[in-house]
């Protein structure tokens, strides 16, 4: 089975570590709710979209420059029927040096057009890395949902 895991990869200027910086800065980027650690091997946290999205994740792979990887630990999604699509899907980001610029390839495995909250998640994605983590990477200003938004913002 050939599954279609959701992927997006840019190229930047900036370094590994820089790359690599914001990637773990997940308040930077995703949302300034997020709970816990994310930074380091084993580190757990959560993240909350008002009341349509929340999830638990680990960092269950880090390698410094490199290689970031979350595993969903826990996770309900209101407005689908199965509410724990995301749980046991994995997070990746992959860091490499191409021709002098930097590649992060972007994969949820797991997620897959075949899940009921796939369009709207993809959205979402593809918000939060273009519109957040991308300008977080290439001007250090990301667009995180704030905490005092966070309850009034909708994904799809």
């Amino acid at each position: 089975m050939n599954e279609q895991n959701f992927t997006m990869t840019f190229l930047v200027d900036q370094s590994p570590k820089e790359v690599f910086d914001a990637v773990t800065n997940v308040a930077g980027w995703w949302s300034e709710t997020v709970e816990g650690g994310t930074h380091n091997l084993n580190d757990e946290f959560s993240y909350r979209h008002g009341d349509l999205h929340y999830s638990k994740h680990k960092l269950i792979e880090v390698v410094p420059n490199k290689r970031v990887v979350w595993l969903t630990t826990d996770s309900e999604l209101t407005f689908v029927e199965n509410k724990t699509e995301w749980t046991g899907t994995t997070i990746i980001f992959d860091i490499a040096e191409k021709d002098g610029k930097t590649e992060l390839t972007f994969v949820h495995q797991g997620l897959v057009p075949q899940f009921e909250c796939y369009k709207a998640c993809f959205g979402g994605w593809t918000y939060y890395l273009q519109e957040s983590l991308l300008p977080l990477i290439t001007t250090g200003n990301g667009n995180p949902d704030k905490k005092q938004d966070a309850s009034l913002l909708e994904w799809g």
